[in-house]
């Protein structure tokens, strides 16, 4: 059936309205984006006035970053016309030189920190002597985490492990100078005197002056 006349007025008008609600909306749109690439323009131009700022202020202060590479350059180029002065005059052995003092130095650097280390494990008492005198402390039985909880708290500069402390309690129960007694799944450590040893030099001392 055709449309009659008032019907395709209708649609007209529809079709007008729908488009300048369209038209409506993409101004406002339009208008949206705008400000927002105004307020993004505006805080641009801010971070790049500071920018400014910061980078006035690093010169300012004398904050140059090229300026250790040239350092470098001058302080590595007077030692090359140095080593090339030294070949011609004494040969091969000047290369030599080169090649086993570097290896040299860090012998040393190796080596000092070593020596360090040493003596102060020397000025320090050992693992033994530790659990020993803290055993002769303790007038009750001790398993091995509780005596590696206390020397931990005693000394926190050094590294006790559990596992170390029970072999080093079994080597003392080896030597007699420890006593091992289990109290259902849980093993306990006493320390056994053994101060008889030490007043024996005493007393063989004693006929040796009487024999002088």
């Amino acid at each position: 059936m055709a449309a009659t006349p008032a019907q395709t007025i209708d649609l007209k008008a529809q079709y007008s309205a729908q488009v300048a609600a369209d038209l409506e909306r993409n101004a406002k749109e339009q208008d949206r984006l705008r400000a927002e690439i105004d307020a993004l323009n505006d805080q641009l131009l801010r971070l790049q006035q500071d920018h400014t700022v910061l980078v006035n202020m690093q010169q300012a202060l004398g904050v140059v970053t090229p300026e250790p590479a040239p350092a470098a350059e001058q302080a590595a180029a007077p030692s090359v016309p140095r080593q090339k002065a030294t070949t011609p005059s004494a040969g091969k052995q000047p290369r030599t030189r080169k090649t086993t003092a570097p290896q040299g130095v860090k012998q040393t650097k190796a080596k000092k920190p070593a020596a360090k280390a040493a003596a102060a494990k020397g000025t320090q008492p050992t693992l033994v002597e530790l659990i020993r005198q803290h055993l002769t402390e303790q007038s009750e039985p001790r398993s091995a985490a509780e005596v590696a909880a206390a020397l931990g708290q005693t000394h926190p500069d050094r590294r006790i492990q559990t596992n170390v402390v029970r072999t080093t309690l079994e080597g003392l129960v080896a030597k007699s100078k420890a006593q091992r007694t289990k109290q259902g799944s849980s093993v306990y450590y006493t320390a056994l005197e053994t101060q008889e040893p030490t007043t024996s030099p005493q007393t063989d001392s004693q006929p040796a002056q009487a024999n002088s």
